[in-house]
């Protein structure tokens, strides 16, 4: 069964869009092991906005890679629609992010000879192949340029990193991640390089995503103010959940 397959609406209204059940992980370094997550259970409902907080060290970011399938658990598993993918193979995981799940860092990750509105349509070239994207460059152009329109980049389309501000280059990344229309968008401290006022900017705009568009939203911030913009919070400690919040059901009918 790909892992893509869509599943009956009534499944979604009840069963977590992505999840992580009894999910271990260590990192060594010579004799040194250091036990990152510690048997972390987390369900993540479509259509909910949910940050993940904690101390440094906390296992945060490595949770959101796991989630991503850009690592995977020592122990335990990860789904997603139900379906097990922490354990797929790597072509399966690589169309699953591409397809299905859109991710922003904190450092951007932007090609720096391309300029804005080729660095969002980079997702496009990537599923479609070179013959397919030619044959709709056309309507793909357009989608990219709605999505740097919307998030407020419409007069600098053609600009280069280099010349964008950190903010104007989140805000790429964060129309990039759109491109292939995700179900889901994971965020690692995606205002950790902003000062306060562009970072709420930026949290407002992933906010309106969620509730406009009905995006799933998983967020990373150590920003309590930030962290606070979302249905609710999942508080990492020492590598284990210590709350996770009660998801709201209705936005999930």
């Amino acid at each position: 069964m790909p892992l893509t397959e869509v599943l009956p609406m009534s499944s979604l209204a009840t069963a977590p869009l992505i999840e992580a059940r009894d999910v271990r992980k260590t990192y060594r370094k010579a004799s040194v092991a250091l036990n990152v997550l510690r048997g972390v259970d987390l369900c993540v409902y479509e259509g909910e906005m949910i940050s993940i907080v904690g101390q440094s060290g906390s296992g945060k970011s490595t949770l959101l890679h796991l989630l991503g399938t850009l690592d995977a658990p020592d122990e335990g598993q990860i789904l997603y629609r139900g379906q097990r993918v922490d354990n797929a193979p790597r072509s399966a995981r690589d169309r699953l992010r591409n397809a299905e799940l859109g991710m922003i860092f904190q450092a951007y990750h932007l090609l720096p000879e391309l300029t804005a509105l080729e660095n969002v349509l980079a997702p496009a070239m990537v599923r479609h192949g070179v013959f397919a994207y030619w044959s709709r460059r056309q309507a793909l152009r357009a989608r990219a340029t709605e999505l740097l329109e919307r998030v407020g980049l419409g007069s600098r389309m053609l600009h280069k990193p280099r010349e964008l501000s950190g903010g104007e280059m989140q805000r790429t990344a964060i129309a990039r991640a759109l491109m292939n229309e995700p179900r889901l968008l994971l965020a690692d401290e995606p205002t950790g390089n902003l000062d306060r006022s562009t970072g709420e900017g930026v949290i407002e705009l992933l906010r309106g995503l969620n509730l406009d568009d009905g995006l799933t939203v998983v967020m990373v911030t150590h920003d309590a103010a930030i962290a606070a913009a979302a249905d609710r919070q999942v508080t990492l400690v020492e590598g284990r959940v210590e709350t996770t919040g009660t998801p709201d059901r209705r936005r999930q009918a």
